[in-house]
């Protein structure tokens, strides 16, 4: 194996088969269950759209309504196709009114005809859903052919986060104009622990905006006008993580967002949530965002705010290569893994750079066609905006020695105010100076002894605790606060009551058309 690092491909191989091993089962687990957000997609897909007057998603009322009658593991597909064609009701959104109302019940089709022309009324109309993902996708491709994609890597990302849609408008845009090639709109304080997604455009996010489908369709919107006037494609960033993962990464895929972060591990140990619910929803959502042709950003430098940087480095690798294993088998190409790894050393430990480096370039050297994401500091900076912003500056050269494929911006008032914009520009001016003064350095910068051995020792170390994970189980090793230092359960965390087990019969139109 060639590179910088001297790593070996027997033992990177290695590597990556134990990744495999690991993931399997919870694969195998994802495959043989579904969960209330999964069938919400389903039926997003499907047409179901709007809220009632309590600001409840009437997809969540007829999921609930189809969970009371039948139960979730012949998938709502069926019964909802088959009491549509007993009720006489042509529009799902109705069926679902209705179903709240109490003037719907739902079964299981008795007769052969029954449930085959139930399958082929939800294929029909679940597949009309994948063709307006398709279309989206290909208008992303058509717009980057007309305006150009940025001339340079790393794209420059950077976060607006007002908690009112029709300021982070004027943000993003401004921010664009800037520089920035990538928008990430910061979702609300507490919203991936909400089990329905908020409806409409919102002005009162915590600490950020609340993701929903008009809020996407505003931005996306606003930065298509922009994209037009700076000649080139500004891509745009939200979440698909929490309770309702499968539902936002199907909104994305309708409304063209580009970027979605999704992580396999981060809302387990960061915001509690039942570890099976977790994996099947992701992987779920990452079969949406293969069809709709998104990159994810996984979370990897969460675990670094958590749990030491240096001695857990290798905890990072592990997660890393974990979420290239579940994402290929989802069905995500190489170009759409936003791997995640951070900036996160303490500056006062000697040679944190150089260790830095080390990391940096063996995650460049693990995925070398994928376009990393790449984390500022956050976890030690003090509040001196004048050594946060000195720090921010050997972030970006960090990242510019190490060939990174996406740069968060990093904010010299990280842990004091959330950012103005002109803290935004004077955060730019450092991104832009330092890429353009290192220009291609990273075809010049060959790495020492001490950079290429902390590598393979981090690489070694993954290595170990990935066998041990293989013999223990995944499921097991999480539980054991093995990453970021957070334990977590399987049979605990918010949502496991919306998981359930797939029965013989279970039937989901749109993972019949993904798959």
């Amino acid at each position: 194996m060639h590179g910088k690092l001297d790593l070996d491909a027997t033992v990177v191989a290695r590597a990556r088969e134990l990744a495999a091993r690991a993931g399997q089962p919870v694969v195998d687990l994802a495959r043989s269950h579904t969960t209330v957000s999964v069938e919400r997609a389903v039926l997003r897909l499907a047409g179901v759209q709007g809220a009632d007057p309590d600001g409840i998603p009437w997809v969540n009322r007829l999921v609930d309504a189809v969970r009371s009658d039948v139960g979730l593991g012949h998938g709502v597909a069926v019964p909802v196709f088959h009491a549509m064609a007993a009720s006489g009701v042509e529009d799902v959104t109705v069926l679902a009114q209705k179903a709240a109302a109490g003037s719907v019940r739902f079964a299981l089709p008795e007769k052969k005809a029954e449930l085959t022309a139930a399958r082929r009324r939800a294929r029909r109309a679940a597949t009309a859903g994948l063709k307006m993902i398709d279309r989206r996708r290909s208008e992303r491709d058509r717009l980057i052919k007309r305006y150009g994609d940025p001339k340079q890597r790393p794209w420059i990302y950077l976060i607006v986060a007002t908690g009112d849609i029709y300021e982070d408008i004027p943000q993003a845009q401004a921010a664009a104009r800037a520089g920035a090639d990538v928008i990430a709109v910061i979702r609300s304080t507490g919203q991936s622990l909400l089990d329905y997604v908020p409806e409409g455009a919102t002005r009162e996010g915590f600490a950020g905006t609340y993701a929903t489908q008009e809020n996407f369709r505003l931005m996306r919107a606003a930065l298509d006008e922009t994209s037009k006037e700076v000649g080139r494609y500004v891509r745009l960033t939200n979440y698909a993580s929490g309770l309702c993962m499968p539902e936002m990464a199907t909104m994305a895929g309708l409304e063209r967002l580009d970027m979605m972060l999704n992580d396999s591990m981060y809302g387990i140990l960061f915001r509690d949530i039942n570890p099976i619910r977790t994996f099947v929803d992701q992987r779920f959502s990452r079969q949406i965002h293969a069809r709709a042709g998104i990159i994810i950003n996984t979370g990897e430098d969460n675990y670094l705010t958590t749990a030491d940087a240096v001695d857990a480095a290798h905890t990072v690798t592990v997660s890393q290569l974990l979420n290239e294993y579940f994402a290929h088998e989802a069905g995500l190409a190489d170009w759409q893994l936003g791997l995640g790894h951070a900036f996160e050393i303490n500056p006062e430990v000697p040679e944190s750079f150089r260790l830095e480096l080390a990391h940096a370039l063996l995650a460049r050297e693990l995925f070398p066609d994928a376009p990393l994401k790449w984390m500022p500091p956050t976890k030690h900076m003090t509040g001196d905006v004048f050594r946060g912003n000195l720090l921010d500056g050997f972030f970006n050269l960090a990242g510019a020695l190490t060939g990174q494929g996406i740069l968060l911006v990093g904010m010299m008032t990280e842990a004091v105010v959330t950012p103005w914009l002109s803290d935004r520009d004077i955060a730019l001016q450092n991104v832009r100076y330092v890429l353009n003064g290192a220009g291609n350095l990273h075809e010049d910068f060959v790495p020492g002894e001490f950079i290429r051995g902390r590598a393979n020792q981090v690489l070694s170390e993954a290595i170990d605790l990935m066998e041990r994970i293989v013999d223990d189980g995944l499921l097991n090793a999480i539980a054991d606060g093995t990453f970021g230092i957070m334990k977590r359960p399987a049979d605990r965390g918010k949502g496991l009551d919306g998981v359930a087990k797939q029965d013989a019969d279970y039937y989901n139109p749109v993972t019949e058309g993904l798959e």
